[in-house]
């Protein structure tokens, strides 16, 4: 009886996450067609941090509790799970177009933050002054984007191909009534899909947990895939969403913002309120979170886009790392 009560939460968790992230994913695109902002900034900030709220709650709220312990392990496994698995499933599903500023930049700067906070971990711990130059990058990080937007709120970076255009600036799976909104109301509804995923990402969290402990699946088991993913769940659907709706900017700015904000501002405001034990054995998670996000630089350099075959690729790449740690 229990375990069909919990089939039946799992089932509405995922309905939440499905109806969350087209509410989220049309709210953010045409709040930022209605504010001429380009959607790759929308998906660098307001979807990027809007998504790793789970992420943040769950590592801020530990280091609170004095658990900081957890909170590499979070951060990392969802870094690497974004990228290999979200960005795959997304480019699988459709190709997705890059922006140059995209390759040149954000990119290399989540390449360079994810280097320095290995750097910060080989005494053992990321520490107060550690996280205050987290904070301060993270700082400077939004002051770059808000003086992007502020110079270029609508120019093209360059003149992609027919294709890349269809594939990654029509909006084409809105909502004609969403793009018709006020900006305000725009914005409700982007916070309205928001707090629609991180429920259903919790209920979803929750049973499957539940799910697995009555099949008797071991608790490590469960913390490497129910709850890894479990965080990374509104990335995942909002990314997914985006992507099949033709918004690709959404989907990639997702990640990389989501990404560069769990290494600066979620183990930064942490390990300001508690040092964060760093163990040695992160280092192997952390290398591979660096080299998927080399990888993802790597693929999208030569053509400015994500094919399937990448996709493909790093689905692939996930599947070998998942292996060995089990």
């Amino acid at each position: 009886m229990e375990i069909c009560l919990q089939v039946l939460f799992l089932a509405i968790g995922f309905v939440l996450l499905i109806k969350g992230a087209d509410l989220f994913v049309d709210g953010a695109a045409g709040l930022a067609e209605k504010l001429k902002i380009p959607q790759l900034i929308i998906g660098l900030t307001v979807v990027a941090m809007g998504t790793s709220m789970p992420e943040a709650a769950v590592s801020i709220s530990a280091a609170v509790k004095g658990n900081a312990d957890i909170t590499i392990g979070n951060i990392l496994g969802s870094n690497i799970l974004n990228i290999l698995i979200i960005l795959g499933l997304s480019a699988t599903i459709t190709p997705l177009a890059v922006k140059p500023s995209t390759i040149r930049y954000e990119l290399p700067f989540l390449i360079c933050t994810t280097a320095i906070l290995f750097i910060q971990g080989l005494d053992g711990a990321v520490s107060f002054a550690d996280g205050i130059l987290q904070l301060l990058l993270f700082a400077a990080y939004l002051a770059c984007l808000l003086l992007t937007t502020v110079k270029r709120p609508s120019m093209p970076e360059v003149a992609l191909s027919a294709k890349d255009c269809e594939s990654s600036m029509v909006p084409s799976g809105h909502s004609v009534n969403l793009l018709n909104q006020s900006p305000w109301r725009l914005l409700f509804f982007t916070a309205a899909g928001l707090v629609i995923i991180i429920a259903g990402s919790t209920m979803t969290v929750e049973s499957a947990s539940a799910i697995a402990r009555i099949l008797g699946i071991s608790e490590r088991v469960i913390g490497l895939t129910v709850v890894a993913l479990g965080t990374s769940l509104p990335e995942l659907f909002t990314s997914v969403t985006a992507a099949r709706k033709g918004n690709a900017d959404i989907a990639m700015g997702n990640i990389v913002g989501s990404n560069i904000f769990n290494l600066l501002f979620v183990i930064g405001v942490s390990s300001v309120i508690s040092p964060v034990p760093y163990s040695a054995s992160f280092r192997f998670d952390h290398i591979i979170s660096g080299v998927a996000a080399l990888f993802l630089l790597a693929c999208c350099t030569k053509k400015q886009r994500l094919s399937r075959w990448h996709g493909i690729l790093m689905l692939f790449g996930y599947a070998a790392y998942f292996i060995y740690l089990l």
